[in-house]
């Protein structure tokens, strides 16, 4: 009885390419999970999930997005420092106004994977609150959601 081999990419023979995203007037988690999955490269037929198949992606209007429901007040973001009482919290409408882009970073940072292989995918997303980015010269595909 003959087995068939899985097939693995090899590193050089893994095409990136760029697509760019206009979050605006979209709902946050969809445009989250839509980037996350191209970044991981779960959109490719040769997805590997211990390598980098994935592509770059290019947010714009990131201070534009939305969410559902009454989550402007009640979505919560909050970190801690390590030192006593130094746990703070902001809310969804304070980060938009305060760092628009970093909402919209930290959704999908969330949903790549921890360690060495989400740190290499973190640096292949571009987040910019406004309409302009400095890419053009990459040629990025735009990307409907």
């Amino acid at each position: 009885m003959k087995q068939d081999k899985t097939y693995i990419p090899k590193i050089n023979e893994i095409e990136h390419k760029y697509f760019i995203v206009d979050a605006q007037d979209k709902i946050l988690g969809r445009v989250a999970t839509r980037v996350a999955t191209i970044l991981r490269g779960k959109h490719k037929p040769i997805f590997t999930p211990h390598l980098d198949t994935g592509d770059r992606v290019i947010i714009i209007n990131a201070g534009k997005v939305r969410v559902t429901g009454n989550k402007t007040k009640q979505k919560t973001y909050t970190r801690y420092s390590g030192y006593p009482s130094g746990l703070r919290t902001v809310t969804f409408e304070e980060m938009i106004k305060k760092a628009p882009a970093k909402a919209m970073r930290l959704a999908v940072d969330r949903m790549l994977p921890k360690g060495k292989l989400g740190n290499t995918l973190r640096t292949r997303l571009k987040v910019y609150a406004g309409d302009s980015h400095p890419h053009t010269a990459q040629k990025p595909v735009p990307l409907d959601i």
